[in-house]
C-alpha cells in the first residue's frame, strides 16, 4: 500500500514538473529578412524586438537572406516564423512556379499582412550616359541575387520593355550593397533594385556620385503579365541630386508565416505590428506606408487564421 502511494506520488510529481516543463519551452520566432543594407533587415530587426517584448516567453532572431525567394522556401522547411517577401514572389511560391524558384507548390505559407510597397529602382552612374531602358543595351548592370525576388522583377520589366540580358554587355546577379560598391569603382554602369525608397545603398550612392535614375514609363509597366505590378514614381528629392519624379513600378510586400505557427502567436505578431507603426517607421521610412486598411488586399495566399482574428477584431475584414 505504501509502495502504492509512492508511486502515485512519483507519477504525479512527474506530471507536474511535464507541464512545467511545457508551459515553460520557448517560442522561436526567427525572423527572415533580406540583405543588411535593405529595407527588410532594419524593418525585420524593429519587430523581432517588438516580439522579445510583447509575446511572454519568446526567443527572436533576425536572419539576413537573400529574400523573398529564399525566405518563402525556408518558411516551407519550417526554419522561419515570419518572412518579408515581393507579392509577385508569394504568387509564385503559391503555385510552384520553377522558373522563379520554386520546384512545387509551397501550400504551407499563410499571410500575415500586405505592408509597403517595393519601389523598381534603376539608377546608374550619370557619367554612363543612361536616362532610358532603352539606353541600357551594351552597358553592365546588376539585377540583384539569381532567382532573387529582384532578379524576378528584373527579368519581368526587360521582357515588357523588349529587352533581355543579352542585349546588355554585362549582367551580374548581386545583392544591394555589392553592386554599389562595383558603381562606385567604376566595373559596374547601373544597378536594378527593387526596394524601399530611400534605401540605404542608393542614399550612399548618390552621397558619393552624381548618379541618374531610369524611368520606367506606364506603358511598358501595363504591358508586364501580373496583376502584383502597378505604376508608381520615386517623388522628387527621395535621393541627394534626385530632382525630379521618376516614373517606375511597385510591388507589394508581405509578411508571411506558415500553418505550423501557433494562431495565439500569429494574432500577437500581427498585433504588436500594427500597435507599434510608429516605432516600425522609425526603423525605416518605407514602414510609414504599412495601412491597417491596406493589409488584406489583394493577398495571393490565405490568410494565418491568428491574423485573421486580429483584422476581425479590428474591424479590417
Amino acid at each position: 500500500m505504501r509502495l502504492t502511494k509512492k508511486l502515485s506520488l512519483f507519477a504525479a510529481a512527474a506530471a507536474i514538473t511535464a507541464s512545467t516543463a511545457v508551459l515553460a519551452a520557448p517560442t522561436f520566432i526567427n525572423v527572415l529578412t533580406g540583405g543588411t543594407s535593405g529595407v527588410y533587415y532594419p524593418i525585420g530587426v524593429a519587430l523581432s524586438q517588438l516580439y522579445s517584448n510583447g509575446i511572454e516567453g519568446s526567443k527572436t532572431s533576425v536572419q539576413a537572406t537573400k529574400a523573398s525567394v529564399e525566405n518563402l522556401n525556408l518558411l516551407e522547411a519550417g526554419r522561419g516564423e515570419l518572412a518579408f517577401a515581393l507579392g509577385d514572389s508569394v504568387a509564385d511560391a503559391w503555385n510552384g512556379v520553377e522558373d522563379a524558384g520554386f520546384k512545387a507548390p509551397l501550400k504551407k505559407i499563410r499571410a500575415i499582412a500586405g505592408t509597403y510597397p517595393n519601389y523598381i529602382q534603376i539608377v546608374a552612374n550619370a557619367e554612363s550616359g543612361i536616362k532610358t531602358l532603352e539606353d541600357l543595351k551594351g552597358k553592365r548592370i546588376s539585377v540583384g541575387a539569381p532567382k532573387s525576388g529582384t532578379e524576378l522583377n528584373a527579368r519581368a520589366i526587360f521582357e515588357a520593355a523588349g529587352l533581355t540580358y543579352k542585349d546588355m554587355g554585362k549582367v551580374e546577379f548581386l545583392p544591394y550593397a555589392e553592386s554599389v560598391e562595383l558603381i562606385k569603382n567604376r566595373q559596374l554602369d547601373a544597378t536594378l533594385q527593387s526596394s524601399g525608397l530611400g534605401m540605404a545603398a542608393i542614399r550612399d550612392l548618390a552621397s558619393t556620385m552624381k548618379i541618374s535614375f531610369v524611368a520606367i514609363p506606364a506603358e511598358v509597366t501595363a504591358k508586364i503579365d501580373n496583376a502584383a505590378y502597378e505604376a508608381a514614381t520615386i517623388p522628387a528629392g527621395t535621393y541627394d541630386g534626385q530632382d525630379a519624379d521618376v516614373p517606375t513600378v511597385a510591388i507589394t510586400n508581405i509578411l508571411v508565416t506558415h500553418e505550423g505557427v501557433s494562431d495565439e502567436v500569429a494574432y500577437q505578431m500581427t498585433k504588436l505590428m500594427f500597435d507599434n507603426l510608429g516605432r516600425l517607421g522609425t526603423a525605416h521610412s518605407a514602414a510609414q506606408d504599412i495601412k491597417l486598411e491596406t493589409a488584406t488586399q489583394n493577398l495571393p495566399i490565405p490568410l494565418h487564421p491568428g491574423a485573421e482574428r486580429f483584422y476581425k477584431e479590428a474591424g479590417a475584414l
